[in-house]
């Protein structure tokens, strides 16, 4: 099998600065694609645009709060490597870990801002975009097994989040469908990044520690490559009829047993 699985073509990488993001940048351009970073922190997205070495990656900033800026992330792609393949809109926020009796609405209002309404800007402009130019692209979307679980642990206002952005995902699929568009999500459990550690308040070690409490999978930890990976295979064609999929990459847990162990530190954040 060629290694370059994505070769020739431009993709967007929200959140593409750290994390998850930023691991998938990186694979995308070992596997042949042009890819544009867009996040909130210019310093981080140049460092790792740099670092990657190679004229095959860009900076743009964006906040996906913003509609604006969204488009004109899209529109930067396009006018710099001629088209528009793959949007992974890996771009989050954590939520608070208070109780659904003290539930910040605004808290509730900005994570959504971000989790969801964030993503719906960036199927649209890159679906109109794909939709003009023909292009049979693949729209992708970071979700969480909160999505597919009731996990009050990781704060009512992120999982109703995930739950909102799932839905959103199959109903584009629906429409974009018609167009050759592939629209998917996947559900990591709890990987360290920062923005996993910030939140939880853990050290890396610590929050892949927590994790393995849980993991029905022996002997692997969940690493921010294995979402990047899994990025890959929805943004090649190999995943080519496959559209409306909320694929979990949490070793079996939701599987084995939805509920969580009050054991897990994770789990016991209120």
């Amino acid at each position: 099998m060629s290694k370059q699985r994505l070769e020739g073509k431009v993709a967007i990488v929200t959140g593409g600065a750290s994390g998850i993001g930023a691991e998938t940048v990186r694979l995308f351009v070992e596997n042949g694609a042009f890819v544009v970073i867009a996040d909130v922190n210019d310093e981080l997205g140049h460092q790792v645009a740099s670092s990657i070495g190679v004229d095959k990656v860009s900076f743009h900033h964006c906040d996906v709060r913003d509609e604006k800026q969204v488009e004109e992330t899209v529109a930067f792609a396009v006018d710099k490597y001629g088209s528009l393949d793959i949007m992974f809109s890996n771009a989050g926020i954590g939520g608070s870990s208070s109780s659904i009796l003290d539930l910040d609405l605004n808290d509730l209002d900005n994570t959504v801002a971000v989790n969801v309404r964030g993503a719906a800007a960036c199927i649209k402009h890159a679906a109109r975009v794909m939709v003009e130019r023909k292009t049979r692209g693949s729209i992708i979307c970071t979700a969480s097994t909160a999505s597919m679980a009731g996990m009050d642990a990781c704060g009512h206002d992120y999982t109703t989040s995930k739950h909102g952005l799932v839905g959103l995902v199959r109903s584009a699929c629906g429409e974009l469908g018609a167009y050759g568009i592939r629209v998917n999500s996947i559900s990591p459990y709890v990987v360290a990044t920062p923005l996993s550690c910030g939140v939880l308040g853990l050290e890396a070690s610590e929050v892949e520690s927590a994790g393995a409490v849980d993991a029905n999978l022996k002997g692997i930890v969940l690493k921010p490559i294995h979402i990047a990976e899994a990025a890959l295979f929805l943004a090649s064609d190999q995943s080519a009829y496959i559209s409306g999929h909320n694929l979990p990459v949490d070793g079996g847990l939701l599987a084995v047993n939805r509920s969580v162990a009050s054991k897990n530190p994770l789990h016991n954040m209120n």
